[in-house]
């Protein structure tokens, strides 16, 4: 018998070896649709299509498992360990959280007093070999049994329970924020189904006698004995193994399956389970169960006085540890969602950009100008030509032909239009006197009013109407090329406001440049401390 357990432990090291080397990740790849149900394509089709941010859940693979172990009952009666019982279950996710199990358990209980007890009147089970015994209002209530009256009982029974249990079990570790999901998961669940047991009791030998003489010697000598073991070695001694006495039991009260009494039951349970490859797994798991019953031990009385006994009450429970396998079952899903870490796909996503290699960027400038193509709105800008920011060619004087082209680069307006060469043809003078007049004309900045630039609060930035204003300015200097202007604004002393203030013009001059294509040395700026409104820029035109 040795050797078999020896063997037993020693195949179960061997496959809890061989299935370590088959560990996996435990990561799917989230955007395979071969393990997307037709239920959730609509939502994984958005997913892919990046109209919605979550895929679809992946159809995950179903659990059987079987599992043996210690089955003990905990009741009025003291149990005996070990005893068996076994289960096997399916089990099914919902999430990666919770998952349902329905679980089937058959167990053997046994338990024996190292006690005695001469108050049995009350139970059916051994009152019925007791010695003949009368109530206070003078009722028999035991008869003498075979083999001589029983005036001590050692209570003990042997119980076979069974029950089906709808169990909620709640995964607590695979959802992790800092490592990656490993081979292990803790989880805990409760549970509400239904126990069938029956309970015999070995009142008598295999010869149909009591055990009144083995009883009573032992309960005299008890005092004797140094510990309990030695009162129930003494027991089993004596003692065969038949539990041929039906126990105290529901009768027709309460429902029952064949000759079992059937009875509503709540569980409790906890474990671990360990992977040993992506289709198995070994699970080391409690479970612990209350029946709405006091009699699974055969045993419900308490006693009192002599003659009297009461009800404990109580209701009896048992408890399972054990040990299983648990397989896998499925094709074209993933493996049962509290094996997964939902945050592996999400981490991966995060992190993968910055290790990521990109190529060296390649942005074309076909003209040579500075200005790629996608921002060139010249992008046959002649070769050797000052351009803006816009990649148009520098035309100071606003006559159509580029600076870099243009022989005379500030041509008067009234000398327009201009020849391919940039240069104008002016009017000659209707008489000598009226050249004096021309050239005090030339001399003279005619561009007239200019408006202002408003700024609300602490901006800095330029609004849709100060814009609409700066084109209107621009228009008039490339009509008046003997004019410069002069943008000033007005701050307060302290250097915060003047700050402020050089921000502004700094703005407009910018915007002037580099948006309507002004020549920076046609414009100047000024902060003059107190001059006027600090949210206003004044624009003021000058002769050059």
């Amino acid at each position: 018998m040795a050797s078999k357990k020896y063997k037993l432990l020693l195949g179960l090291l061997t496959l809890i070896t061989l299935g370590s080397y088959a560990q996996d990740s435990g990561v799917y790849n989230i955007y395979d649709s071969s393990v997307i149900s037709s239920k959730g394509m609509a939502q994984q089709n958005e997913f892919m299509n990046n109209t919605y941010d979550f895929p679809a859940k992946p159809r995950n693979q179903l659990e059987v498992g079987i599992s043996g172990g210690a089955f003990t009952i905990s009741g009025d009666v003291r149990a005996k360990f070990p005893t068996i019982g076994g289960a096997v279950h399916i089990r099914k996710a919902l999430g990666y959280l919770f998952s349902l199990r329905l679980q089937y358990l058959y167990g053997i209980g046994k338990g024996e007093a190292f006690k005695s007890s001469n108050n049995f009147d009350k139970n059916p089970a051994w009152a019925k070999y007791g010695a003949a015994r009368r109530t206070g209002s003078g009722q028999i209530v035991s008869s003498l049994g075979p083999g001589g009256p029983i005036d001590n009982v050692f209570y003990n029974y042997k119980s076979k329970v069974q029950d089906l249990s709808l169990q909620g079990i709640f995964t607590v570790n695979n959802i992790r924020f800092h490592k990656q999901k490993t081979g292990m998961v803790i989880y805990g669940g409760l549970g509400i189904g239904g126990t069938i047991y029956h309970t015999m009791v070995n009142a008598l030998d295999a010869n149909g006698q009591t055990y009144a003489t083995l009883f009573n010697t032992v309960a005299a000598q008890s005092q004797t004995y140094k510990n309990r073991k030695q009162v129930l070695d003494a027991l089993k001694k004596g003692m065969d193994d038949t539990y041929e006495t039906e126990a105290e039991n529901q009768g027709t009260r309460r429902p029952r399956i064949g000759n079992n009494t059937f009875k509503p039951s709540g569980t409790v349970l906890g474990g671990l389970a360990f992977k040993l490859g992506k289709r198995i797994n070994l699970a080391l798991e409690d479970r612990f169960t209350i029946v709405k019953d006091d009699l699974l031990d055969g045993q419900q009385w308490a006693e009192q006085t002599y003659g009297d006994a009461v009800l404990t009450g109580d209701y009896d429970a048992y408890n399972y540890a054990s040990i299983g396998l648990n397989f896998n079952l499925g094709s074209k899903s993933v493996e049962p969602l509290w094996w997964l870490n939902p945050l592996d796909y999400a981490y991966s996503e995060i992190n993968n950009p910055r290790h990521m290699k990109l190529p060296k960027p390649i942005l074309d400038d076909t003209d040579g100008d500075g200005v790629i193509d996608q921002l060139d709105k010249e992008p046959n800008t002649p070769a050797g030509c000052a351009v803006d920011t816009h990649g148009v060619s520098l035309d100071t004087d606003g006559d159509g032909v580029p600076d870099c082209k243009d022989k005379e680069k500030i041509t008067p307006t009234y000398c327009q239009p201009v020849d391919a060469d940039g240069v104008g043809k002016c009017p000659d003078p209707a008489c000598c006197q009226n050249r004096m007049a021309m050239d005090s004309t030339m001399n003279t900045c005619t561009i007239g009013d200019l408006p202002s630039v408003s700024f609300r609060g602490n901006m800095g930035s330029l609004s849709a109407d100060a814009k609409a204003m700066l084109a209107t300015v621009a228009s008039k200097m490339k009509n008046s090329a003997n004019c410069n202007i002069t943008i000033t604004g007005y701050p307060a002393a302290s250097k915060a406001s003047q700050a402020l203030c050089n921000r502004r013009t700094g703005a407009v001059k910018t915007y002037l440049m580099e948006t309507e294509g002004i020549s920076g040395d046609r414009i100047s700026v000024n902060c003059e401390v107190g001059g006027g409104d600090a949210n206003t820029i004044d624009i003021k035109g000058m002769a050059k």
